[in-house]
């Protein structure tokens, strides 16, 4: 009887050490730094080097591609699929046997780690490691339809009105499939203006991103930005540019997709977007020994989110749905809308009244969230059939919002991604009780201008002076030397008063989380600049 039990338990062990398992092979080093970074232009476009120079973004380590003779080698080992690729956190998803995978380490020196999806499967403790951080005159007037209300909602068609319809900004979108926007009639007005500047399907790694039937989520979510019908019809960023962008893989929920997204991300970046809009979000997977716990929503955990954070450093402006989970018993946000870095956007009815559906907030954020709302109940989107309908959910509030701030930001060229997150959440109607429902609540895009534009502050005289990253969670950046600098809470209390030396930052580690103001000061010239500590 003993030896149909020893078969069992055999085969139960190769079959275990044949399982495909899901992996990141971080890499030591890439080639070539100092010069890629000293000519920026062999590894970024001229407009992503424009946003940085303009926003103050350093042009670092990160930008540089991997190294393509590493992922070749892995190519060729046994038993390895090579997934996606991340130049931020150099490194590539892999899948494999727990065995093929663990034996990359012995067999190729330049591997530094190995971090299995399945964490039960990291048997060595990985040390945390911290990032290295280095108006115009005429006016449109549309109909919007049974759009009106969506839009209206926080005021994004004044600015339309003034002639801030997204013209001259790019956005990437991440999603799902396109299908039959290259066809559509709703899409005519964009296609006529050239305004879809290029697709990939980072999934299947091709560049059709049109054809797909497995899903039409993403059809929808660009419609509510940039679908156009006369008299009937007009999205939130009618006049913008955009790159069309599949992560998303419909047939199965498997964390590759958070690789998918950070390598579309990077690609974003090096293009020179200046918007993502993703309306998705990762909390469990097909395999159990790979989801999320809600504990890890704690804005630097997941690989999804940890990627959004530097795409936040690197000067885009990220804009993620909350997640459709308020009623279930996840409950709150998933990743990577729990990213400081991130304006996450839960969803209410036409009303403005919460809907049920929409993800919360709690304590496990570092930042308040949701950020935003806006409605999501009830949108009305633009079917791949072409036909105008309803459709619920926060993958819907997540880019109607998003285009009202492409319109906001391009009203305001000068603002960083940083700066213009925070007018948004300064205009909305609950910045001052905000709460895990409705976050800051529903903004006021034209308020949020007018206030800024009337902003008589002497302090603004010096846009010289900045801080960054913004949110902290520990250290500020200066791009001077010298400066003293005074903190106070948002009660008007000093809290910290010192100076930068010669190094260029403070360590603000010691401040509790919230929003503090940063009174700087160089040899003749004085600014004071808002900052939020997570």
């Amino acid at each position: 009887m003993k030896k149909p039990l020893l078969v069992l338990v055999l085969l139960s062990y190769l079959f275990n050490a044949s399982a495909q398992e899901d992996a990141w092979v971080y890499f030591k080093d890439k080639p070539n730094v100092a010069a890629s970074i000293a000519n920026p232009i062999s590894i970024l476009t001229q407009k992503a080097i424009d946003r940085k120079n303009s926003h103050n973004v350093l042009i670092d380590e990160r930008d540089v591609p991997v190294n393509e003779n590493y992922i070749s080698q892995l190519k060729g080992a046994t038993g390895i699929t090579v997934m996606a690729k991340s130049k931020w956190f150099n490194a590539v998803h892999v899948r494999g046997s727990e065995t093929d995978i663990n034996s990359l380490s012995a067999t190729f020196s330049f591997i530094d780690r190995i971090d299995f999806a399945n964490k039960s499967l990291n048997t060595i403790k990985l040390v945390k490691r911290k990032s290295k951080s280095k108006l115009e005159s005429a006016f449109t007037i549309f109909t919007y339809g049974n759009a009106a209300n969506q839009i209206e909602m926080f005021n994004g068609h004044e600015l339309h009105l003034a002639n801030y319809t997204g013209t001259g900004m790019t956005v990437a979108v991440l999603d799902a499939g396109f299908p039959n926007v290259n066809t559509m009639t709703s899409f005519q007005r964009l296609r006529d203006a050239g305004n879809i500047l290029d697709d990939y399907d980072f999934v299947n790694r091709d560049a059709d991103v049109y054809t797909s039937t497995a899903s039409n989520h993403g059809t929808l979510v660009l419609s509510t930005m940039a679908g156009y019908v006369e008299n009937q019809y007009v999205g939130t960023a009618p006049d913008a540019s955009y790159y069309l962008f599949i992560t998303e893989d419909a047939s199965s929920e498997n964390p590759v997709e958070e690789s998918y997204w950070v390598e579309a991300a990077e690609r974003a970046d090096s293009l020179g977007v200046d918007v993502i809009n993703t309306s998705l979000g990762y909390t469990t997977y097909d395999n159990v020994n790979y989801s999320h716990t809600t504990a890890n929503m704690d804005g630097n955990t997941t690989f999804i989110t940890k990627g959004a954070n530097i795409a936040f450093e690197k000067g885009m402006l990220l804009v993620n749905s909350a997640g459709n989970s308020g009623g279930g018993s996840w409950g709150i946000v998933g990743a990577p809308a729990d990213a400081a870095g991130v304006l996450s956007i839960g969803a209410v009815k036409a009303d403005g009244t919460y809907a049920a559906f929409s993800s919360r907030g709690n304590s496990t954020q570092p930042t308040q969230k949701p950020d935003v709302v806006a409605q999501g109940q009830a949108s009305y989107v633009i079917t791949e059939s072409d036909v105008i309908g309803t459709s619920n959910g926060t993958s819907f509030s997540s880019p109607i919002l998003a285009g009202g701030v492409v319109c906001l930001w391009q009203a305001l060229p000068d603002k960083t991604n940083a700066e213009i997150m925070q007018l948004v959440r300064e205009s909305a109607s609950k910045y001052s009780t905000p709460d895990n429902f409705l976050g800051y609540g529903i903004p006021d895009l034209q308020a949020a201008l007018n206030t800024t534009l009337s902003d008589v502050d002497n302090y603004d005289e010096d846009e010289d002076l900045k801080l960054f990253p913004n949110p902290t969670n520990g250290v500020i950046r200066f791009n001077q030397s010298e400066l003293s600098v005074t903190i106070f809470n948002i009660l008007g209390k000093q809290v910290l008063e010192t100076t930068t030396g010669t190094n260029n930052q403070i360590d603000v580690s010691s401040l509790s989380k919230g929003v503090y103001v940063a009174r700087i000061q160089s040899e003749n010239k004085t600014k004071t600049i808002k900052f939020i500590t997570y």
